[in-house]
């Protein structure tokens, strides 16, 4: 039960977030060389920061909550990093605390991957596209990054903070001490590379939709174009195949099974990889 709070406090937590950003937004797309307009953006620049602080609220109150309740019911919430899963103990407020506000950060880390992944796929695709262009917007100055940097930099991100943040794990008993600062090195490489797997989420999801697309009439709607030159560009790898008979194509479906199939040998082979460190 508390689990499923858990994730439904973090989707409120992402709404409030996108509620800030697209305040944000608008502000700044109103702020044009006109006087009149200059009050009303500031206004709404003034409004959007409510629903930051209404998120900042939330991750304090659900901490609380979380001490309270779940040391009564023994709840050991888990941190789930890809390639490793931390327990939090709900015997202090303080751990909660820290629980509440990373447990968010790698929900809302994981979102931005998807933004990043796409922004590279699409890259391609003019901002007269409605999704993509609130992809960028949303992105802001990471979205002018190189392609190779927005993929690869948040590898060397996610391992800095694993070797930073692991001097206070190893206090508190989540994880083992490493054996050497080579050991450590290697841990925080492959804790790094586990931001792959957060990629599993957004390529299935646009292929699977895109399966569905294929086969059922869906609409007219923005979304299936886009979710359509998403998954073409997503399936170039395949595109030697023979995969259209006829008018049936049946790469998204082929796409979707090797997708599958590569990030679960990807997982496990993370996996494998960090239990036999160090190398």
């Amino acid at each position: 039960m508390m689990t499923w709070v858990h994730h439904l406090l973090n989707l409120a937590g992402l709404l409030l977030w996108f509620g800030w950003r697209a305040g944000g937004e608008r502000a700044a797309d109103t702020r044009v060389g006109w006087p009149g307009v200059l009050k009303p953006a500031a206004q709404r620049r003034s409004g959007s920061w409510l629903w930051l602080a209404a998120l900042l609220a939330l991750l304090a109150v659900r901490s609380v909550i979380y001490w309270r309740v779940g040391s009564e019911v023994r709840w050991v919430p888990t941190l789930d990093l890809g390639v490793i899963s931390l327990p939090f103990n709900s015997i202090s407020w303080v751990r909660m605390a820290v629980y509440s506000a990373a447990s968010f950060g790698v929900v809302l880390a994981v979102v931005h991957l998807w933004f990043l992944l796409l922004s590279v796929v699409n890259g391609s695709i003019p901002d007269l596209d409605p999704w993509q262009r609130r992809i960028r917007r949303h992105l802001g100055w990471c979205g002018h990054w190189p392609a190779v940097l927005r993929l690869v930099g948040p590898w060397g991100l996610a391992a800095g903070l694993w070797y930073g943040a692991n001097p206070a794990l190893v206090g508190w008993g989540m994880t083992a001490q490493p054996a050497s600062a080579a050991h450590l090195v290697q841990q925080s490489l492959v804790v790094g590379a586990g931001i792959i797997l957060a990629w599993k989420y957004v390529v299935l999801g646009v292929l699977l939709l895109s399966v569905l697309n294929t086969y059922l009439y869906l609409g007219n709607y923005s979304l299936w174009t886009f979710i359509a030159a998403t998954a073409k560009r997503l399936l170039r790898p395949l595109a030697f195949l023979p995969l259209r008979i006829g008018q049936v194509d049946f790469g998204p479906v082929v796409g979707l099974a090797g997708a599958i199939a590569a990030f679960a040998a990807i997982e496990w082979g993370l996996h494998e990889l960090f239990a036999r460190l160090p190398l």
